[in-house]
């Protein structure tokens, strides 16, 4: 295996784990879906969802801290690309954790930000066992086109009764209103 295939299973390795190690039982994978979200590059048609690719852009600099500090520049050269949609839904968890939800009372919940919007999806039930790409598509398809439900249903966040077609707001301020909402 070249060091580039190296890296590139590390790094996929390492967002994985952020957001499923520990929790669900051992014997449980996401990994066929967490492939294909990590394929799918994030597109965006508002605007200001460039600062969700921005994000995702930024893990690999963060794996590239904590895994191989003298390697950092090659590492990042190596990971060089668009932003994935796998990039884009963990980096936003992180920040709504650190930005926004960060309570020592709670601990860290960035696995609960990132399985809430999965599951909002509709994608929660795509262990390996029950994977199925064509539905994965038609999903991710759903979210990039905004084709899901004005009150979010199909997003990433579902919000009943919501008074606004979360259709037309950045990503951001859904996540906003659904935490708002959340509360």
């Amino acid at each position: 295996m070249s060091f580039s295939d190296q890296i590139r299973n590390e790094y996929f390795d390492w967002l994985y784990d952020y957001v499923c190690k520990g929790r669900a039982h051992k014997d449980v994978s996401y990994k066929r879906l967490f492939i294909f979200l990590h394929d799918v590059e994030f597109t965006y048609i508002i605007e200001n969802d460039y600062n969700r690719a921005c994000d995702g852009i930024y893990l690999r600099r963060r794996f590239a801290h904590t895994k191989h500090e003298d390697d950092y520049d090659i590492i990042l050269d190596i990971l060089d690309g668009p932003c994935s949609v796998l990039e884009m839904l963990i980096a936003l968890s992180i920040r709504c954790e650190e930005s926004i939800m960060d309570d020592p009372r709670y601990g860290d919940r960035v696995k609960q930000w990132f399985w809430s919007m999965i599951k909002s999806m509709g994608l929660s039930m795509m262990t390996d066992d029950h994977y199925r790409r064509e539905f994965a598509e038609k999903t991710i398809a759903t979210f990039l086109n905004r084709h899901y439900e004005p009150n979010g249903r199909g997003g990433l966040f579902y919000i009943p009764n919501c008074k606004e077609d979360l259709r037309n707001y950045e990503i951001w301020t859904q996540m906003c209103w659904y935490l708002n909402d959340f509360n």
